[in-house]
């Protein structure tokens, strides 16, 4: 990010200046209250969002065939950003969630989409080569896109920083201070986050699905097959993917999808943020190898209980044979090419890792894959019932 000289200067004079205001009333911009409004308004009750995780679909059959899977382009489709694109957008004062650096912005056409900046940042490879990677498998999740810069029109010079001091309450002239609607602030190292298509299932704010949750859906009401919730059980164990809490997650209809009495003709249920995966420092490759897929190959358990937070919301399952096998039918298209070219895009090489090893693209690989092996090396498992 390229930010003026007296950045620090100005955001600790900001500081000094709410904290002298003793301001405790908190602005909300219209937009947000148009935002609140609309998710309040939207949200269903417990008996039909529980209805509708039963009949949750977590799997999908990929448009491209896995191994003609291009990882190296930013995900295709109407939107989508040239990875050497230089994006200009309008920052919104919207509320974000989480600690590392990022800020809604939005677009000349008047999409709102969340920016991710700033360097070191281990969420950006993570969640770009995790949201590819699932994509391609069939697993829906949302878009992660690498640009050159994005220019953000608007913007404090310190957003992240900015949104949270609007969100204790203080005044907007001071938490926005050195900024206009002329100020052109450029991120470089930047991603852009699209959400996926369509609209939440929820019956409280950002309520999301937990993973315990997932033994809800039920195949007999319409929802995925034990073998496709067990290979996502998998997968999530091959990423460590441990900031699992139900926000994490999303349960949604697709666009198109919603029926005249409410519900959903297909309900998704995808996660929605991968940025703490290969770790779990995110994007730590010594400790990402060192996180064995099975708790109990023999038995072939799963668990992140040694993870953070000792495992969060994913307790620890056994997996069936018929989801062992449908994961490696998955994984196993991936070729060592393609895998090189997804830690690529997503931009290990110039990372700032800890150690050389990890800025080699197929150290990667090799670690990918040999989890695919601890994966094929376990079992035969218990077959599903």
């Amino acid at each position: 990010m390229k930010t003026h000289p007296r950045a620090r200067a100005a955001w600790t004079a900001a500081i000094l200046l709410f904290a002298a205001a003793g301001c405790r009333e908190k602005p909300v911009a219209p937009a947000e209250a148009r935002a609140k409004k609309e998710s309040k308004d939207d949200r269903v009750s417990r008996e039909h969002r529980d209805a509708a995780l039963a009949r949750a679909i977590v799997w999908i059959e990929p448009a491209v065939p896995i191994s003609k899977f291009d990882f190296s382009a930013n995900p295709p489709g109407e939107g989508s950003f040239d990875a050497r694109a230089d994006v200009e957008c309008t920052f919104t004062t919207k509320k974000i969630g989480g600690t590392t650096p990022k800020f809604y912005c939005t677009m000349p056409d008047g999409e709102t989409l969340k920016v991710k900046y700033g360097e070191p940042n281990g969420e950006i490879p993570a969640e770009i080569a995790a949201t590819r990677l699932l994509s391609a498998l069939g697993f829906p999740t949302d878009r992660m896109y690498r640009v050159r810069t994005v220019k953000c029109r608007g913007c404090p010079i310190l957003p992240q920083q900015a949104l949270q001091c609007l969100e204790r309450g203080g005044p907007k002239a001071v938490c926005m201070e050195g900024s206009t609607e002329n100020t052109l602030v450029t991120f470089e190292h930047a991603a852009i986050e699209r959400s996926f298509d369509g609209k939440k299932i929820e019956a409280e704010e950002d309520q999301g699905w937990s993973w315990y949750e997932l033994d809800k859906i039920d195949a007999r009401a319409g929802g995925s097959p034990r073998a496709h919730v067990d290979a996502l059980r998998l997968v999530a164990m091959v990423l460590a993917h441990w900031d699992n809490k139900g926000a994490n997650q999303r349960l949604v209809c697709p666009d198109g999808r919603e029926r005249t009495d409410g519900s959903c003709a297909a309900p998704l249920a995808i996660i929605q943020d991968l940025g703490a995966t290969f770790g779990p420092k995110k994007m730590d490759l010594p400790n990402w190898k060192q996180v064995a897929v099975w708790s109990d190959a023999r038995a072939c358990k799963v668990s992140m209980s040694a993870l953070p937070f000792s495992g969060a919301t994913f307790p620890e399952r056994q997996i069936s044979e018929d989801g062992r096998q449908f994961a490696l039918k998955l994984l196993r298209q991936l070729s060592r090419e393609q895998l090189d070219a997804l830690f690529i895009a997503a931009g290990v090489s110039s990372f700032n890792h800890v150690i050389a090893e990890a800025h080699t693209p197929r150290a990667w690989t090799d670690a990918f894959l040999a989890k695919v092996d601890q994966i094929a090396s376990a079992g035969p498992c218990p077959k599903t019932q």
